[in-house]
């Protein structure tokens, strides 16, 4: 299973006028990151940078200078996510950024059943919140000291972090079969673990009077009980 955990840092909040000036992802596959990731700064073809946009990412208009426009770095985008699922947290925002600049392109929009909003998993888990990146960090024990500032892939990476515990943590399975094992698409791991038999049984906790104590309660419950019938397969059992 492949996903790309992403982020996007605007010119501002309206999507309809605003531009995306950088771009961030992460991908995971099996819940477990490759170590690929793609990431741009992107020029807002003339757009200008609102001043408290800026304050929250801290990217400047003298930054931008001879960056790749997104009709540049589309083409690349779209082979990263291709047959991926896409989370971000508060998707509705960076999807609406991400199709607004497709709908430019005139390429179609990327369907809401690819993408999960991680904003609306927390709320779900933890409704009392808060739900931000930086709450959610702290209540997972997640380093995110050196985010002074919002950066689409340092929040990719703290994000890809945070999914997995919203999810329910990074075992990707367990079964009853003695194994474990998870393997990833593009340079991932794999587990194998074999559980032993004990060499020598455990004892039993079982006292003797225990033991006859019960014996009487089976014996006074009738020959239909149903312990009546284990007792006598365990007796056959051992002969």
């Amino acid at each position: 299973m492949r996903e790309i955990i992403f982020d996007t840092e605007t010119t501002g909040l309206d999507a309809r006028e605003d531009r995306i000036i950088e771009l961030g992802c992460i991908e995971l596959v099996n819940r477990f990151p490759t170590g690929n990731t793609f990431h741009h700064y992107i020029n807002p073809e003339g757009r200008m940078i609102n001043a408290e946009a800026e304050a929250v990412h801290g990217i400047s208009a003298a930054q931008l200078v001879g960056k790749p426009t997104f009709s540049e770095i589309a083409d690349l985008f779209l082979e990263f996510i291709d047959g991926a699922k896409l989370i971000a947290h508060n998707a509705g925002f960076d999807m609406g950024f991400i199709n607004a600049e497709f709908a430019r392109l005139g390429h179609p929009p990327v369907g809401p059943e690819r993408v999960i909003d991680t904003l609306a998993l927390a709320r779900r888990k933890h409704p009392m919140g808060p739900n931000s990146l930086d709450a959610l960090c702290r209540r997972y024990g997640i380093d995110n000291s050196h985010r002074t500032k919002h950066g689409a892939l340092l929040d990719s990476e703290l994000l890809a972090e945070v999914y997995v515990e919203l999810i329910g943590g990074k075992q990707a399975a367990l079964g009853l079969d003695g194994g474990l094992s998870q393997t990833g698409r593009r340079g991932g791991i794999e587990i194998e673990l074999t559980i032993a038999a004990r060499p020598v049984p455990l004892a039993s906790r079982l006292t003797e009077a225990e033991r006859e104590a019960h014996k009487r309660l089976v014996e006074s419950l009738g020959e239909k009980a149903l312990w009546a019938k284990f007792a006598g397969e365990s007796s056959e059992a051992a002969e």
